[in-house]
């Protein structure tokens, strides 16, 4: 593999259809301006469709915006079918939006804000649109994960939603290990089918509007450190864009920053913790959030081999 992964490595997107949440800023800007700078059809899914259009205009190539807030399961719906309707084929759904220590509060659904909108939304997004997926090969779904998945990070099926008692940097770990577990549990079933992958990715540390939510006591020395430690959203992209468009990329894989800690550098092939891996806490993750949100998905769980 390239030490040295850059934007010149990512191959002509040509043909191909990208949908990247949470687009018009910081991360999901940079990922959807490569990709449609290398020919990508790329749709913006934001919440707010002024500012996604102001980002829309400043990014050379084939690029639309389409509504979509993942805090509202009702919304997460109606924008899977306007993009079922205005793409018959769907090549790369990069569920990259996401919201990072926030005060105590919950969707529209009643589901504890971070894991609301960074695992349930886009659970529920992908689910809606994975058979425009299917039968495009090479296709993939990235989702963006972060090392916040190992601090204080454990899926809490007692207390899903923190109603007893709120930890935002737990329930933020809580939601960026059931990325990783969602996109374990997808690969698995979508291996049989051939066509379709599902990877990993994780900025490393970048300074983006992410660190909007730091606890106050965090905020002055955050704001001293962050250009020292944070690399800027060009660059945390990156491992993104590895991930969705390198083609050495194979189904399960999670690409984070190369240097050390995986703050910063060039994206590379990366481990998550082994509670990112356990098979049974995987199944029962998707169960539960089929039940909350009420999609199912049309690939079935494969046994393993006894």
């Amino acid at each position: 593999m390239t030490e040295k992964w850059t934007e010149q490595q990512i191959p002509d997107q040509r043909g191909r259809v990208a949908i990247v949440t949470g687009a018009n800023t910081g991360l999901g800007f940079e990922t959807a301006r490569m990709l449609a700078e290398h020919g990508a059809t790329v749709v913006l899914a934001v919440r707010d469709v002024e500012k996604g259009a102001r980002a829309a205009a400043r990014i050379r190539g084939d690029v639309t915006v389409q509504a979509l807030d993942l805090t509202s399961l009702a919304s997460v719906r109606a924008a899977a079918a306007d993009l079922r309707t205005a793409h018959p084929r769907i090549d790369l759904l990069i569920n990259n939006a996401g919201v990072m220590y926030t005060p105590k509060q919950t969707t529209a659904d009643g589901f504890e804000m971070q894991f609301g909108t960074n695992h349930l939304g886009h659970f529920a997004l992908t689910g809606l649109l994975l058979d425009r997926l299917l039968p495009v090969a090479g296709s993939r779904v990235v989702s963006v994960s972060s090392v916040g998945h190992r601090i204080r990070a454990a899926i809490h099926f007692d207390d899903l939603q923190w109603e007893r008692s709120y930890s935002r940097v737990g329930a933020y770990g809580q939601s960026k290990l059931a990325n990783l577990l969602f996109t374990y549990e997808l690969q698995r079933r979508l291996a049989p089918h051939g066509t379709t992958v599902a990877a990993a990715a994780h900025p490393g540390v970048s300074n983006t509007e992410l660190l909007r939510h730091l606890p106050a006591p965090l905020r002055v020395p955050a704001g001293r450190i962050t250009p020292l430690l944070t690399q800027d959203p060009a660059m945390g992209a990156l491992p993104t864009l590895r991930a969705a468009t390198d083609p050495a990329v194979t189904g399960g894989q999670y690409y984070g920053p190369g240097g050390r800690g995986e703050i910063r550098g060039y994206p590379r092939l990366v481990t998550s913790s082994p509670a990112s891996h356990d098979e049974t806490v995987m199944h029962r993750l998707w169960t539960v959030s089929e039940e909350l949100t009420g999609v199912t998905f049309p690939v079935e769980r494969v046994a393993t081999a006894s």
